[in-house]
């Protein structure tokens, strides 16, 4: 069950919003693999008590953490700088940290604070980390993604000429990231670096509920979707099944959920409008 090797304490795995929830879940269960692993998360002091917990469950003492706020474009520099020097290799890169906002708000960048988070930070990390993934290779990125039939409002990125809606805007985020994997996929193909990403389901998770927007998420989810919500741990059985089985090397540019492919939205399906995305996205990053 490990990427592809029978030594899982020769990759090294970095995990974003690591410290609750469906991150922690990932990182709990890639920690009794064995593998070296660092967390990301934005709070000091609930990503030492996530590493510590870990570190006691799984008596992996490989479990490393740095923290950023990944809103800041200059954090999420300042996280990759930080893994640069302390690691020589990554073997698998899991993006899956992710907000909510009841109301509109801008970072100190001026991007929509669930645009940057869900989608422009993962962009920028994983760009500033694909040298040391390529290096590694054979490597994977798991982008962690969400199902809403939705598309992506190119000339009002930052909703300034709509009334700001959470759940369009969680929703239209989120596709960001399917279009730059389907974009990112073409671009590494022979590379020896796959990425892919992964809709765990809907499950109950704390997603918004440090930013204010826990109860009005879960209530819309509940009367959007309806359905029944299993636990973070179960969720997480999908991602790290894409993350770490044989079966799922060869997988590239693929929109998955545990069971198998699923079909995007019909924006994402097209390359040209994957292309307009990462140009938007890239107009969207300040200089270093």
């Amino acid at each position: 069950m490990n990427i592809s090797s029978s030594d899982p304490t020769q990759h090294t795995a970095l995990i974003t919003g690591a410290n609750s929830g469906l991150g922690k879940a990932i990182a709990m269960d890639l920690a009794r693999r064995g593998m070296t692993l660092v967390m990301v998360c934005r709070s000091l002091s609930r990503g030492e008590q996530a590493r510590w917990e870990i570190r006691a469950e799984t008596g992996n003492e490989d479990i490393y953490l740095i923290t950023g706020d990944l809103t800041e474009q200059a954090d999420v520099r300042r996280v990759a700088a930080q893994f640069k020097r302390d690691f020589k290799a990554l073997h698998l890169l899991i993006n899956n940290a992710g907000s909510a906002f009841p109301e509109r708000r801008l970072t100190g960048d001026g991007v929509e604070k669930a645009l940057a988070i869900n989608h422009v930070a993962p962009f920028l990390l994983t760009q500033l980390l694909l040298p040391r993934l390529q290096s590694s290779a054979p490597a994977r990125i798991i982008n962690v993604g969400t199902r809403f039939n939705t598309a992506m409002d190119l000339d009002d990125l930052n909703w300034e000429k709509r009334r700001y809606r959470m759940m369009q805007a969680y929703g239209q985020s989120k596709l960001g990231m399917l279009h730059t994997t389907f974009a990112l996929a073409r671009q590494l193909e022979g590379t020896g670096v796959t990425v892919n990403c992964v809709f765990p389901g809907v499950f109950m998770s704390n997603l918004g509920g440090t930013d204010g927007a826990q109860n009005a998420f879960w209530r819309a989810v509940e009367r959007w979707l309806g359905w029944a919500i299993p636990p973070a741990e179960r969720a997480a059985q999908g991602v790290i099944h894409h993350a770490t089985a044989p079966e799922s090397a060869a997988l590239n540019g693929q929109y998955l959920s545990r069971k198998g492919p699923i079909k995007a939205p019909a924006q994402a399906r097209d390359p040209a409008m994957n292309q307009r995305v990462v140009q938007a996205t890239e107009a969207l990053i300040a200089p270093p």
